[in-house]
């Protein structure tokens, strides 16, 4: 019986073509825009390393001044800077409690002498501890981290991102080869594979779209030769880099992995006892801010899951619920205008409930057929989006959108539950239209 209903539904379409991709095409479009909408908010707003969420914490303590100057603007002041001077993250980075630790900052340079390179390339780079690979699960794909006591010794040492390694090396194994990072020789120890996490948590300064770094640095070599940042500095007066170390800046990022709640509470207990002596020292006049921030929370305090993402879902949603009213519309009308025939096959033993099925496998086919249109609308958006981001800031820096396999079950399901919900009714109304009136008509 089921064939014999989509015999119908191909017969229908082929009597009224024009009405039929209408309905098809206002399916695709509710489905691509919404499938869109997701998932780029997912995209945006998900937890990138989640499975760590319970272990992973940045470490901030509030050092600002009771009065700040009226010129510098302070974003989320309530939680206190993202950031630590150097003094006070040196200082808790000595600590043995966590499991891992990481300090941090970005810088810029210049890479040359790659063997397929033609000019100096501009990279970003990352100043960074050794932790900084292993807490993160960040992958390689040839070599490793420089190694403790490289690190102890502050070696000339970097790791490329696959990214810069095929501009640089053509994509061949780099390990052990060198390359002149500004006026410094550095020895690559390791390269890394495709690792992209959006948001990009470690680091809040850029938004959330801001791919990893082009290159990595040993910490202690960047500070001996006083590598300066790039990123954010917040001091009360202008520094050059040697000050850095006794000022009150806040410039350095610090995480930690702590596996369990009483490693927790003794790096908290660490964090209030030094805020203490600190304070009796004439620093912290701000009330007592010490924290250790979770990933998830890490990232809704900085706004990276932010309100217009969500709204921006509910836009795509309402575009979907929009196209379906209009379905319903003509759904209705179509069913309507062939109640003649509907009549004639009542009178000749249809039941209700089969009419019913004839119109909702009708409703079902269109539901199938948008999907699978919407998801070519859906990908062509994608593409858009990628080349917008391109557009707005440069090759190098765009992320790719892209929807996975659940991405296409969920975009499936919807289009069929949501073009059945809205041929319900309609096929009820046929269902249920008295055949007599009709046959007297014709």
């Amino acid at each position: 019986m089921f064939a014999y209903y989509l015999q119908l539904a191909l017969r229908s379409f082929a009597r009224s073509p024009g009405t039929t991709a209408l309905m098809i095409i206002a399916i695709a479009l509710g489905i691509g825009v919404s499938v869109v909408t997701v998932s780029v908010y997912h995209l945006l707003s998900g937890n990138p390393i989640w499975w760590k969420n319970d272990r992973l914490y940045a470490v901030t303590m509030d050092s600002y001044p009771l009065v700040l100057p009226p010129a510098l603007h302070i974003p989320h002041l309530e939680a206190g800077p993202p950031r630590l001077t150097y003094r006070d993250a040196t200082y808790l980075f000595s600590s043995d409690i966590p499991r891992r630790k990481v300090i941090m900052y970005s810088a810029t340079g210049a890479l040359t002498g790659g063997s397929a390179q033609h000019a100096p390339v501009r990279v970003t780079t990352r100043v960074t501890t050794p932790d900084f690979f292993a807490m993160f699960d960040v992958p390689f794909l040839y070599g490793g981290p420089w190694s403790a006591s490289a690190d102890f010794a502050g070696a000339p040492v970097i790791v490329l991102s696959r990214e810069e390694n095929e501009r640089i090396f053509g994509g061949a194994n780099s390990v052990g080869r060198t390359l002149r990072w500004n006026d410094h020789i550095m020895r690559v120890v390791g390269v890394l594979d495709s690792w992209a996490p959006l948001p990009r948590f470690y680091d809040v300064e850029y938004g959330a779209i801001e791919p990893p770094e082009d290159s990595y640095v040993d910490w202690r070599w960047a500070v001996a030769n006083e590598v300066a940042t790039t990123g954010a500095l917040n001091c009360m007066q202008p520094e050059k880099f040697v000050g850095l170390a006794s000022s009150e800046c806040v410039w350095i990022y610090m995480w930690v992995e702590l596996p369990d709640a009483r490693s927790r509470a003794r790096m908290q207990a660490l964090l209030d006892n030094y805020w203490a002596e600190q304070r009796k020292a004439g620093r912290f006049a701000r009330p007592r801010n010490n924290r250790l921030t979770n990933v998830g929370t890490w990232l809704s305090e900085h706004e990276m899951l932010a309100d217009d993402n969500r709204i921006m879902v509910g836009v795509g949603i309402a575009f979907f619920a929009v196209c379906m009213l209009n379905v319903l519309g003509l759904l209705l009308a179509r069913f309507l205008n062939r109640a003649p025939v509907t009549g004639v096959r009542r009178a000749l033993g249809a039941s209700r409930r089969q009419i019913v099925l004839q119109h909702l496998t009708e409703a079902g086919l269109l539901a199938v057929l948008g999907a699978l249109l919407g998801l070519v609308v859906a990908e062509l958006c994608l593409h858009s989006v990628y080349a917008l981001i391109v557009l707005m800031r440069s090759a190098d820096t765009a992320v790719r959108a892209r929807f996975d396999l659940v991405s296409l079950w969920w975009t499936l399901a919807l289009a069929v539950i949501a073009t059945l919900g809205a041929g319900v009714y309609p096929a009820l109304r046929a269902g249920w239209l008295p055949p007599a009136a009709h046959l007297k008509n014709q």
